[in-house]
């Protein structure tokens, strides 16, 4: 069994690039009308999400295990003239920053390694200051192109948006939920035919 380290950085190597560079569309969906401040996003990965803030004023820190994948994101970064930090950091360790942030995002924070996923989520709710908003995208299922064995995401059972936000246990008096939903996203598959997925979203404000 590899390290959660080990296995990210053995799968940014295996290509110049593994994502899209697009930035999560359901995300800029949930937060692109909110007002810029500071942000947080926790897996920044390539840096597509963190980027994309970025450029709508946020002032951002990207937290993630891969140096491969953060050295990606720090060049894109470069090429744009943003101003903005990337930081690796064990999301399941203490993290290496200082103060609270008005957005926190985690966009499919999934691991097919052993991940406190709910613990982390916990904590970025944590770190979300009043009057902010903590935005999960997550699986709610696997591709209908994979086998469950293929996408079992470590140990963890894939959560529906409603059993994740039960989960967090969060204190009603400090949190009101916007959003808690299932959303059908179109995808091509690998085959070239058309596929839908299922993401679980929400978007969590902090009152007090």
């Amino acid at each position: 069994m590899s390290t959660a380290r080990e296995h990210w950085e053995a799968r940014y190597s295996d290509a110049d690039r593994i994502w899209s560079g697009r930035p999560n569309a359901t995300l800029v969906d949930l937060v692109g009308e909110l007002p810029p401040a500071s942000a947080l996003d926790l897996g920044a990965g390539e840096g597509a999400d963190a980027l994309w803030l970025a450029s709508r004023g946020w002032r951002v820190t990207g937290l993630d295990l891969s140096e491969t994948a953060l050295g990606r994101a720090r060049a894109a970064a470069a090429e744009q003239n943003a101003d903005m930090a990337f930081v690796q950091a064990d999301l399941a360790d203490p993290w290496p920053i200082e103060g609270g942030f008005e957005l926190v995002t985690a966009g499919f924070l999934h691991s097919m390694v052993e991940f406190p996923r709910i613990d982390v989520l916990r904590r970025a709710a944590g770190v979300v200051v009043p009057g902010g908003h903590l935005a999960i995208v997550s699986h709610v299922a696997p591709p209908p192109w994979a086998s469950g064995e293929e996408h079992r995401h470590g140990a963890v059972r894939l959560l529906g948006p409603e059993e994740e936000f039960e989960a967090l246990a969060l204190d009603p008096a400090e949190w009101l939920p916007r959003i808690v939903e299932t959303r059908e996203r179109s995808v091509t598959a690998p085959d070239g035919g058309a596929a839908t997925l299922l993401d679980g979203v929400l978007l969590l404000q902090r009152t007090a």
